[in-house]
């Protein structure tokens, strides 16, 4: 199996990569001290040039203005945008919007598409996706507290999520409620709604610190409180009880899209550690780089990257072909070891630059507060490790 770009895919990638290292690595540095609201003039000016390339939306259907790319060839862009905080948002892909965009686009009425669908993938609006609870575990979607009941034709959607990302500043959210709380099936209890977020009763109480970042607007999370908030029961997507179904193929292509980000993110380490440790002079006639600790440093990253970019394309490879039912074993695998191997190539890369890693003068230190979660969203280490071990003993 060969998971070579086609000599298409290639040039697509050139021109990607070149842009990347052109536009907007160069505007990392610009970026210190300013949060979200106060770039968008920027940002904006760079996803018009995107659009003018005509790579604007690569993960989204043609016939809504994207690209329409295949999931591996999505998933070798994402691996390219990743090297940069900027490259999803700048190329209309990141998350949430683009999980919300393949939802609508799949179970989305014509209606829905219209008003919601087609103006997310322009790029005129954004959204969120709010299941997330804080009082329950946020791992297990089939226990939630947030409720919808009817009335009338309405439903009146009242609970408490947080870790709503990019909520400040979206105009709706698809919302995870319990509407069915009385069928025997745990899984069909939820379904998905949109909520208009300027719908009375749609509170955002706050934009929650994350490891001493209060983040805004699409690097936001936010906390929710839904209090008698009423939308139309046609604002349901896929029909009543499908909410698990929809988040769980919501979520397979997404980790594949995570997974080969963090990629890119283990590609821009790797490249300053060892860009740093060839200048770097530990005396006045060696470098980092003669150090046989460092020459470790770099081979376990090289390990870590290449398998961790193989597992992700081979489970792509999988849902492509097979559909995602049949790469679960090899989704569950690809994040927890993916999120763990961001973590070793991270680390290492701070530790060779020292004080250096600890400052915001590389992004190294920046990817240590965004990233670390990767351990935890989309799924826990633990949950996903557990779900691997039964489907292998289910084979003996």
């Amino acid at each position: 199996m060969s998971f070579e770009p086609s000599e298409k895919l290639q040039a697509i990638l050139d021109m990607i990569n070149e842009f990347v290292d052109k536009e907007l690595i160069p505007m990392e540095a610009e970026s210190k001290g300013k949060e979200f609201y106060g770039m968008t003039d920027e940002l904006e000016k760079k996803r018009q040039m995107v659009r003018d390339m005509e790579l604007w939306a690569p993960v989204h259907p043609k016939e809504h203005g994207g690209m329409g790319l295949p999931l591996m060839e999505t998933a070798m862009i994402y691996e390219a945008l990743g090297r940069t905080p900027f490259g999803l948002y700048v190329f209309g892909c990141s998350a949430p919007d683009a999980g919300n965009a393949e939802i609508l686009h799949k179970y989305g009425t014509p209606e829905q598409k219209e008003k919601y669908l087609q103006p997310l993938i322009d790029g005129k609006i954004r959204s969120c996706f709010s299941m997330t609870e804080v009082e329950v575990a946020g791992s297990n979607p089939t226990w939630l507290l947030t409720t919808a009941e009817k009335d009338g034709d309405d439903y009146v959607i009242n609970g408490h999520k947080w870790y709503t990302s990019a909520a400040d500043g979206s105009e709706f959210a698809i919302v995870m409620a319990e509407t069915n709380p009385e069928a025997e099936a745990i899984h069909l209890r939820a379904s998905m709604i949109i909520v208009p977020t300027d719908t009375p009763g749609f509170n955002l109480v706050r934009n929650i610190s994350v490891m001493g970042h209060v983040g805004e607007g699409a690097t936001s999370h936010a906390e929710v409180s839904y209090q008698n908030c009423r939308v139309p029961q046609a604002n349901v997507l896929g029909g009543e009880g499908m909410g698990f179904v929809l988040s769980q193929e919501r979520l397979g292509p997404g980790r594949i899209h995570h997974c080969m980000r963090w990629v890119g993110i283990m590609n821009r380490c790797f490249d300053l550690m060892c860009t740093h440790v060839k200048q770097r002079r530990r005396t006045p006639t060696e470098v980092l780089a003669d150090s046989d600790i460092i020459k470790s440093y770099i081979a376990d990253s090289a390990a870590d990257i290449l398998s961790s970019r193989l597992m992700v394309l081979n489970a792509a490879h999988i849902i492509e072909t097979k559909g995602v039912k049949y790469a679960m074993k090899d989704i569950s695998l690809i994040k927890f070891y993916v999120a763990n191997a961001l973590g070793r190539v991270m680390d290492r890369a701070l530790q060779v630059h020292g004080g250096l890693g600890m400052s915001d003068d590389t992004p190294i230190a920046g990817y240590f507060r965004g990233e670390r979660a990767a351990r935890i969203y989309d799924g826990a280490d633990e949950v996903h490790k557990i779900s691997v071990a039964k489907r292998i003993l289910r084979e003996y």
